[in-house]
């Protein structure tokens, strides 16, 4: 079984810890995800990258502490708790609510401390300032919420047949779902740092359209790549994912896929 160390901060937890690396990427999981999720990607990342995957309140090793339900008190302690762990050169990566906690936690470094990521990597989600009409999952009866996760396809069947282990998710789920669905883009910050954005090619809840405007978050370079993937992607393409990854962290922005639009400044 592999190791995996943490270290004080219970918001990391280091896969693979790599006191040699010149690179750290700190991971931020989906709704309803853990650290867990990156478990593997140590095996197919460069030596020289250290990976850092974050780990929310109310899940993993903090399993039985208070999940957070609004996404600026997080990143405010997240930001506070962090912030030491940024001595090395770092790059963010976030998928779905991770892609937006990993902005928003951009932001407040750069508003707070004038510091930066070297890059940052989003992924399945629609560009924040987007005003989006949704029917809201959060606050859905028990079997209404059930049968629309089923609809998202991103929980294995006998998961979701498990009446005990949807016990345990379900709070999780509505506490993400609940700081996606209220959050309101309030930013006058532009980022300089570069942004690459990732999408899957038959996500149905989160269209191009919806990816181009991150564009206009950084005034630095900026790339869109489209995986033939739906939106749970990072798992079902991780190797072409990682593979994307590694050009980016050790040879700069790198190409777009499918032809899609690169910037430079």
């Amino acid at each position: 079984m592999e190791q995996i160390n943490t270290n004080a901060n219970t918001w990391l937890t280091y896969m693979k810890m790599n006191p040699r690396s010149n690179k750290r990427l700190f991971c931020f999981p989906y709704a309803g995800g853990s650290s867990i999720v990156f478990r593997k990607w140590p095996e197919n990342l460069p030596e020289n990258i250290e990976l850092a995957a974050i780990e929310l309140p109310g899940r993993g090793r903090r399993l039985h502490e208070p999940l957070i339900k609004e996404i600026h008190p997080l990143v405010d302690k997240l930001t506070e708790d962090v912030y030491t762990q940024l001595k090395k050169p770092f790059y963010l990566f976030g998928h779905s609510m991770g892609a937006l906690i990993a902005f928003e936690f951009a932001c407040a470094l750069k508003e707070k401390y004038d510091l930066e990521p070297e890059h940052l990597y989003v992924s399945a989600h629609a560009a924040p300032q987007i005003c989006r009409k949704e029917n809201p999952l959060h606050n859905l009866p028990r079997i209404e919420f059930i049968e629309r996760l089923k609809e998202l396809n991103g929980i294995p069947k006998e998961v979701l047949a498990n009446e005990e282990l949807m016990d345990l998710v379900i709070p999780i789920l509505r506490a993400d779902f609940t700081i996606c669905e209220t959050y309101r883009y309030e930013h006058q910050v532009v980022l300089s740092c570069p942004i690459s954005v990732f999408g899957g090619l038959y996500d149905s809840s989160v269209k191009k359209a919806d990816l181009e405007p991150w564009a206009d978050l950084t005034s630095s370079s900026f790339d869109l790549n489209l995986l033939p993937g739906d939106h749970f992607f990072i798992s079902k393409c991780e190797n072409l994912l990682l593979s994307l990854l590694t050009e980016k962290l050790n040879y700069g922005t790198g190409r777009a896929l499918y032809g899609n639009r690169f910037r430079t400044n």
